[in-house]
């Protein structure tokens, strides 16, 4: 039998010697990579991104064409395919957690008006793992799965406000970070003066720094220390008064006490 192919490195946030097999690691990146791509990739921009040998790119596309992980453009680039979908769902079907979620983020919707969301920290990211959009539906589009950078959203930094400066350093790096828009954080030492004040303030706020035109408000949800999941409301700038943003602080806490308290009795952690 030939031996694994297999690469030396860590991943998450435990360290360790933990042997990656690199045909599932690049499997997995070119997944990861075609999800994120806001529109099909071909064969050459895959290889320019992820800088695989030819031939192993060549035979990877193959077999998760084949296997429907990915599908094919009558002009032959590469976009996610619908297995990645049933994946995503049945993640969503079998977390303990949001089989409670959804009456919640209707509470708060219908409370403030506002899109609401529920998300998760990922390393260096928030996944949003669930929505309930804004009664005035033009305010604002967003879906569940989206990723997004914690350091430019209200829910990720919600969470790292629950760690200390080295754990969010270990986390994101000192920068300089992605810039989304001109208002997004842009290094350790704004991020670390940004964080200071909300464990003071008890939620995170980010005006436009990953949409412009918006704000939002976030909260950690305490069933786990420290927190890993967070809630949000996103509101059009203009509404963004102190009154409402003060209103929707307490809605947030409301909810969010409530939904631990839920998670907790279950057994959840």
């Amino acid at each position: 039998m030939a031996p694994v192919d297999v690469q030396a490195g860590t991943r998450g946030e435990a360290p360790g010697d933990v042997k990656l097999v690199k045909s599932a690691e690049r499997t997995i990146a070119i997944l990861e990579l075609l999800a994120s791509a806001p529109q099909p990739l071909t064969t050459a921009e895959i290889f320019k991104q992820t800088g695989y040998p030819r031939s192993s790119l060549h035979w990877l596309l193959l077999t998760l064409l084949e296997l429907n992980w990915i599908e094919q453009t009558p002009e032959g680039a590469y976009r996610i395919g619908t297995h990645a979908l049933l994946c995503g769902t049945a993640y969503l079907d079998r977390d303990p957690v949001m089989e409670h979620v959804s009456a919640i983020l209707e509470k708060v919707r219908n409370a403030t008006t506002f899109t609401t969301h529920y998300a998760r920290i990922d390393r260096s990211d928030v996944i949003y793992l669930a929505t309930r959009q804004a009664v005035d539906r033009r305010r604002l589009s967003s879906r569940v799965g989206r990723k997004l950078p914690a350091q430019v959203t209200a829910l990720g930094k919600a969470i790292l406000a629950e760690y200390t400066d080295a754990e969010v350093r270990q986390r994101i790096g000192d920068g300089p970070y992605a810039r989304l828009t001109p208002n997004s954080v842009p290094d350790f030492t704004a991020l670390q003066a940004e964080l200071a004040d909300f464990r003071k303030t008890g939620h995170a706020i980010e005006w436009e720094q990953n949409t412009v035109g918006l704000c939002c408000v976030s909260v950690v949800v305490p069933y786990r220390i420290p927190g890993t999941d967070a809630m949000s409301c996103s509101m059009p700038v203009e509404l963004a008064t102190e009154g409402v943003i003060a209103e929707t602080v307490e809605t947030l806490h409301s909810a969010a006490g409530e939904l631990a308290r839920t998670l907790r009795a279950a057994g959840i952690r």
